[in-house]
């Protein structure tokens, strides 16, 4: 950990680890710091114009899919619709851009999930990624529910769910603190009766075991918030390039200041000098 007053580095998105409250660690190129142990204290970050690709390194003027140039954002397997889009894979058209890659990261199991960051909502994961994938949303509750054996696959299962439920969170009621608790559970029966038709379509379509009902409890998350901010004001590096205030909570992959709110995430390649 680095203890020095100011450090210079690229970000890439805060590393977290559950816990009461989760433990959040800024990392900017080689350096690390400890935000849990910041709070209530001043923090300063400056971008300094420069921003890297995070995948060749290179000087870019522009970030493309948080934190590529255009040449990788175009190219790289990671970059493509369908990650956001899983249902619209083409890998066995022969088109995938990175085949190797695909393989890696696409056909592990996932994870089709509803958690609870602003509201009910439903979305995937690789298995691997559990619970980061729900800590770096801001959720409160999240509980799995299916398990299926690909990407794709966890694909068509939310777009199934997606017509009863929103695979969106609202970032600004998240940062507010003011979300309710759920039944997931209950809402997790509910909705694998109203949707069984479907379910079992695509059973058909794949395989009886391709697509498994999970039996787990819900998970619950706490953060280090010492106030949620009753406005919330976006800072952005774009626009200015110094962001300063004082630290108030970390939740998601958003910093909660005094002076107002940013997503670390969205800014990952970019050269920040950090001082706390």
């Amino acid at each position: 950990m680095t203890e020095a007053a100011t450090v210079t580095g690229c970000l890439t998105k805060m590393a977290v680890e559950p816990g009461s409250p989760a433990r959040y660690t800024l990392r900017a190129g080689e350096a690390r710091v400890d935000l849990n142990a910041r709070l209530g204290h001043p923090l300063r970050l400056t971008w300094t114009g420069a921003i890297a690709c995070t995948q060749c390194g290179r000087a870019t003027r522009k970030s493309f899919g948080q934190g590529h140039c255009y040449p990788c954002f175009k190219k790289l397997a990671q970059c493509d619709t369908c990650i956001m889009k899983p249902e619209l894979c083409h890998f066995f058209q022969g088109t995938c851009r990175e085949p190797e890659w695909g393989e890696r990261h696409c056909f592990q199991p996932h994870v089709v999930y509803l958690a609870n960051a602003s509201g009910l909502k439903v979305g995937i994961t690789r298995l691997t990624q559990v619970p980061t994938r729900w800590l770096d949303q801001g959720a409160v509750q999240a509980l799995p529910i299916l398990e299926v054996d690909s990407r794709q696959q966890s694909g068509f299962v939310e777009v199934l769910f997606k017509d009863e439920v929103s695979d969106r969170t609202n970032w600004r009621a998240m940062l507010k603190g003011e979300t309710r608790e759920l039944d997931l559970a209950g809402e997790r029966d509910r909705l694998l009766e109203r949707l069984a038709p479907g379910l079992a379509e695509l059973r058909q379509r794949f395989g009886d075991g391709a697509i498994r009902v999970l039996d787990e409890a819900p998970r619950a998350f706490d953060y280090p918030v010492l106030e949620y901010p009753r406005k919330v004001v976006s800072h952005n590096f774009d626009k200015s390039p110094e962001v300063t205030g004082t630290l108030l909570g970390i939740k998601g992959q958003y910093l909660i200041l005094d002076s107002g709110v940013i997503n670390l995430r969205k800014f990952t390649g970019y050269e920040v000098a950090v001082e706390a």
